[in-house]
């Protein structure tokens, strides 16, 4: 009788560890003592431009005619749209160069969105308009793209059409992470020109808005590990694992009889 409620208490215990509980699988949890706090996200760090990346550069004056030769890129059916805009942006090569109609090459590696536009705006007034012009240039990513890769539904390397996004948004644009990702502990891989910076962010906790990770830059490596269950095999819920556990022990007794 002892051994019979041995048994039920292993295979009880077996089940309540295999599967995979609630509250690892809730975002942005609160905890009692945090009813009442204000949580305000973390600045966000100026991103610097990369070679790859890919520039929608737009020059405007006071007379649009004054400056259609500048833009001369944008003069096509799709250049209206968010998707001509990234086919029909300028690259930045492997020096750290754009080239532009007119004003030829151009360095902007290292640099971030506004000292580019500065940097054009200034080119412009010095060599070929005078203030009175009212020269106005304006430069976007053509595409905010991250990579995604491990427990989440649909991996690969993504694209957003927005200036910023938080690492909730790119989860979600993948499919959300699976039932046995690790919500706790996701991994960023953030590429700098002198190098590259791990970052690790708890999604299950509310502070995660404060943390650096959670606006990501473009070009970020996102990976989402999996937890043990996975490895276990004994299944994600309770009436997966308790499944596994009878095939086992049905297996098992099977054997034992054939064997005897």
């Amino acid at each position: 009788m002892n051994k019979s409620i041995l048994y039920i208490l292993t295979l009880i215990g077996l089940v309540l560890t295999s599967c995979v509980p609630t509250k690892d699988m809730i975002y942005l949890q609160k905890n009692s003592s945090q009813e009442n706090q204000v949580v305000t996200p973390s600045p966000q760090k100026p991103y610097h431009l990369q070679t790859n990346d890919n520039l929608n550069i737009n020059i405007k004056s006071i007379d649009t005619k004054l400056v259609e030769a500048f833009n001369y890129n944008n003069q096509n059916e799709l250049s209206n749209t968010i998707e001509g805009n990234y086919f029909n942006g300028f690259s930045i090569d492997d020096h750290g160069n754009i080239r532009l109609p007119i004003l030829g090459e151009i360095n902007v590696l290292g640099y971030t969105i506004e000292e580019v536009s500065k940097k054009i705006e200034k080119q412009l007034l010095e060599e070929y308009f005078k203030t009175e012009a009212g020269i106005f240039v304006n430069v976007k990513l053509a595409g905010f793209r991250y990579t995604i890769n491990g427990e989440v539904v649909n991996t690969g390397t993504k694209t957003l059409f927005q200036d910023r996004v938080n690492i909730m948004e790119a989860i979600a644009n993948a499919g959300d992470i699976t039932v046995v990702g690790d919500r706790k502990d996701v991994k960023i891989f953030r590429s700098y020109p002198q190098g590259t910076e791990t970052l690790s962010i708890n999604l299950t906790d509310i502070s995660a808005i404060n943390s650096p990770a959670y606006y990501l830059q473009p070009n970020d490596y996102i990976y989402v590990k999996p937890l043990k269950q996975k490895s276990w095999g004994t299944g994600k819920t309770g009436i997966e694992s308790l499944s596994t556990i009878i095939t086992i022990l049905t297996l098992a007794t099977t054997t034992f009889l054939l064997l005897k």
